[in-house]
């Protein structure tokens, strides 16, 4: 489950020279995570990428650079983010939902590989004159993940080129003299040893018909154990399994394929959290709820909200009390949406967790927060600022790697009426 590295002592300082709410990552276990992300199973060579999205700050990038994790890019934007942070074009695959020419150019001229996810992506960057080097995303007819919203596989989603169109691309790709490089999939967030086998090999007979492909990458989506009654994918069991399917495929096409894995979760989920402040606690009588209000919400954490994630929480006292209640934890937006313990399965009923007895000022720690949570919020709703965040270095201490937004900042893009 999600590790618990703040204690008491290291909230209250860091509440006290930041303030609350506050983003904290553990750059021990990043770096623990991304030395087990470098060692994953390969028989022909192999390249990690960070899925950027997962949790774009500065620092967590440069962390990632100096392990030599590569970069999988979401949008021509995160592209620009990813070379702020040092890292360069030739280090960058960028696969995206959406596609604009006048934005896309630069990026095919400076090196950063080009994944189309459809057939009209694919015309445009051939177009844009890149005829080598290109990747084909595919949608290879097989998903996973806890919902739909987190599935991007399968027919019921829109990623990438479906699987039964690839006589019609490889058509046309020999047709217009295209080089294609890679084969790129991505079947969203699972821990099914037999999903990723079946999955890489639904890929592989995609590469079969590309015969100038030279790499697959298998996309991201490794589960990871955020509370007690989850389990982890096995990296290993997972990693081995694709090794033997690429040994599979050199028997038999005398290919050997360069593996790539894009990993966002696994690498940072367990290793942040938001540590928050409560600002009230109140209740709707003795046939009603308790509820702990926090100076957090989903402006802050969407995951609640949006999936009906089930996010582990602790509280942290001083001096807890013996004596424990059930309470329901909501965030601090005027928004009945702003559910923070909602029930399993759902984004909208009411699920009470238990702590000691909590009160005002009392510090409440939302783990697994690493991942799809600064990244992904729901952004000033009601005019809260973005949050700081801070990263705990190997000796215990807290750095500041990003001030808290400030209300100029919010609204420095808006105009007056003339």
């Amino acid at each position: 489950m999600a590790h618990q590295f703040i204690n008491y002592r290291q909230a209250h300082a860091i509440a006290s020279e930041w303030g609350t709410p506050v983003y904290v990552y553990d750059q021990k276990l990043l770096e623990s995570l991304a030395d087990e992300v470098l060692a994953f199973p390969n028989p022909f060579g192999y390249t990690p990428r960070y899925a950027m999205k997962a949790c774009p700050t500065r620092a967590i990038l440069q962390l990632f650079h100096n392990k030599g994790i590569h970069i999988d890019a979401s949008s021509t934007w995160e592209i620009e983010r990813a070379l702020k942070a040092g890292y360069t074009p030739e280090m960058i695959s960028l696969s995206a939902q959406e596609l604009k020419a006048d934005e896309l150019k630069p990026w095919i001229e400076s090196g950063v590989t080009i994944n189309a996810c459809s057939f009209a992506q694919l015309k445009m960057i051939v177009e844009l004159g890149q005829k080598n080097h290109i990747g084909l995303r595919w949608n290879p007819g097989v998903g996973s993940g806890g919902t739909t919203k987190t599935n991007v596989g399968g027919p019921s989603s829109s990623f990438g080129i479906w699987n039964g169109y690839v006589d019609e691309i490889r058509a046309w790709v020999d047709a217009n003299g295209v080089i294609v490089e890679k084969i790129h999939s991505h079947i969203g967030s699972g821990g099914e040893v037999e999903v990723w086998k079946q999955a890489a090999k639904l890929t592989l007979n995609i590469a079969e018909s590309f015969p100038t492909a030279t790499k697959v990458d298998l996309g991201g989506g490794f589960k990871v154990a955020r509370n007690p009654d989850e389990s982890y994918a096995d990296l290993h069991d997972t990693g081995q399994t694709i090794h033997q399917a690429l040994i599979e495929f050199k028997e038999k096409t005398g290919r050997e394929i360069h593996l790539e894995i894009e990993p966002g979760t696994y690498l940072i989920a367990n290793a942040g959290a938001l540590l928050c402040s409560v600002n009230d606690v109140m209740d709707t009588g003795k046939d009603g709820y308790q509820f702990i209000k926090l100076d957090a919400g989903m402006n802050d954490i969407l995951r609640p909200t949006l999936y009906g994630a089930q996010q582990p929480m602790h509280v942290l006292q001083e001096n807890p009390p013996t004596n424990e209640s059930d309470y329901v934890i909501v965030g601090h937006c005027c928004e009945s949406g702003d559910l923070l313990s909602p029930a399993p399965g759902t984004n909208d009923e009411l699920f009470t967790r238990r702590f000691p007895e909590v009160a005002i000022g009392d510090y409440l720690v939302i783990g697994g927060a690493g991942a799809y949570c600064s990244g992904m919020s729901a952004k000033n709703y009601n005019s809260f600022p973005e949050v700081a965040e801070v990263l705990i270095d190997p000796e215990g201490q807290p750095k500041l790697i990003r001030k808290r937004q400030t209300l100029d900042q919010i609204v420095q893009n808006e105009l007056s009426l003339a």
